[in-house]
């Protein structure tokens, strides 16, 4: 389907024949040989659901441990999914193309929407899938049991619904491609509003507490991929008096100083990159902080010799954020409790975002403190989709792959990055 068909019938809230059939990536058991992108029915909503258009699809490194563990994974609570095969994809944006009758006094078609896959409630559809029919399971996902949107068309469920997971855009100038990376950009965001700082101006006063990281501070960054980079671009929101970003590439080193360095002298932020393996980052963090200390620490890699490394980086009452996870059975790291105790540290940690991520990255995005172009890397075909996860898990990409799944192409474009003005050209292009 053209694009310009689909904004014109937007305007004009004509909504574009549904095909009986659509491409979707799907899963039908443990392994990458039960990965496959195939035809399907495309799904039709019932009085209180509603279909969408996938208009852009971020690809997801969590994809990789659901594809190996396939019904095993915890979010599938004992979903078969060789029996019941998923719809792959946590993040993307969406365009309403028909509304059910019981809802259309509240949305219409045209309307712009991105989706919070974590939905924190009881499965509402095919309970009889689940485990002992849903007793006990509290949360549901988007791309796990809920239709993904790695998809030409995506399902907007009862439950996404109930848990305010479906988000508007107001900003309709956003590109396709920057708002379906909204997703991972409120898993930042939750990371970085669990930082918590306690204040006392006044020795006789209460204490009082700021959430975030500190205004005025000095903030560390320990790796520098994609998620350290989005790191990085959120903290400059919070205009800490210095960043500091630590990583063993020089080649992310050298790409957090491109994509950030010109904004850091507009906002009066020292912004400093080196790699710990040749000058010593507690040397470099003791010197900006006249010994002090930094106030906010983030682990974005999943390394326990970086947590490590980290704790000698805190100052009194900074916060150890342990973004980076670890893998099960290595996941127990010493910790200096004399840190906790002596120095009032606060060690904090978090695993997603909720709705209200989504909607302050979106916020963010329209006020342009955020700026997704540069974390865009690779752009595809939902036919790409086996391929960037197989270069994901061999470390092959640097940044986010996005695909377009009404976009037909056999080309995989590696980018620098990914402008508004880009997407419209690409999408005028042929396949």
């Amino acid at each position: 389907m053209d694009i310009d068909i689909v904004l014109k019938n937007k305007e004009q809230k004509v909504p574009p024949a549904i095909p009986a059939e659509m491409r979707a990536v799907v899963l039908d058991g443990a392994g990458f040989s039960h990965l496959r992108v195939r035809k399907v029915i495309t799904p039709r909503p019932g009085p209180g659901q509603m279909l969408a258009r996938v208009d852009a699809a971020g690809i997801c490194t969590s994809l990789i441990k659901l594809i190996e563990q396939g019904s095993a994974h915890s979010l599938l609570s004992g979903w078969d999914v060789s029996r019941f095969p998923v719809v792959l994809g946590d993040e993307g944006s969406v365009t309403l193309m028909e509304v059910g009758a019981e809802l259309r006094s509240r949305f219409h078609p045209g309307e712009r929407y991105v989706v919070q896959p974590a939905v924190d409630i009881a499965p509402i559809n095919h309970r009889e899938r689940y485990k002992e029919e849903g007793k006990g399971v509290s949360k549901v996902a988007v791309g796990y049991t809920l239709d993904g949107h790695l998809a030409e068309y995506i399902l907007i469920s009862e439950e996404i619904l109930a848990a305010g997971c479906l988000l508007p855009l107001s900003d309709s100038s956003l590109p396709f491609a920057h708002a379906a990376l909204s997703e991972p950009f409120s898993c930042v965001i939750s990371a970085q509003d669990h930082h918590v700082h306690l204040t006392q101006p006044e020795a006789l006063k209460p204490r009082g507490v700021t959430r975030g990281l500190k205004p005025g501070g000095v903030t560390v960054i320990l790796g520098a991929g994609a998620m350290g980079r989005m790191h990085v671009a959120l903290a400059m929101s919070y205009r800490p008096r210095a960043i500091v970003v630590a990583d063993l590439v020089e080649s992310r080193l050298e790409l957090v100083r491109t994509l950030f360095g010109p904004r850091a002298v507009t906002d009066g932020i020292l912004l400093r990159t080196l790699n710990p393996a040749e000058k010593s980052l507690p040397a470099v963090v003791s010197e900006m902080t006249n010994f002090a200390g930094a106030d906010d620490v983030i682990v974005a890699v999943g390394s326990r010799k970086a947590i490590a490394d980290a704790q000698l980086l805190i100052g009194r009452g900074g916060v150890l954020n342990l973004f980076g996870g670890l893998k099960k059975g290595e996941d127990v790291v010493d910790i200096d409790t004399g840190l906790v105790h002596y120095k009032e540290i606060n060690i904090t940690g978090s695993s997603g975002g909720s709705p209200w991520d989504i909607a302050r990255t979106v916020e963010l995005m329209a006020a342009r403190e955020i700026d997704a172009s540069g974390h865009i890397a690779q752009i595809g075909d939902l036919e790409h989709v086996p391929e960037f996860l197989t270069r994901i898990k061999a470390q092959a990409i640097d940044g986010k792959a996005v695909v377009y799944p009404h976009r037909r192409t056999s080309e995989i474009r590696v980018v620098k990055s990914w402008s508004a003005q880009d997407e419209r050209e690409y999408l005028k292009g042929g396949g």
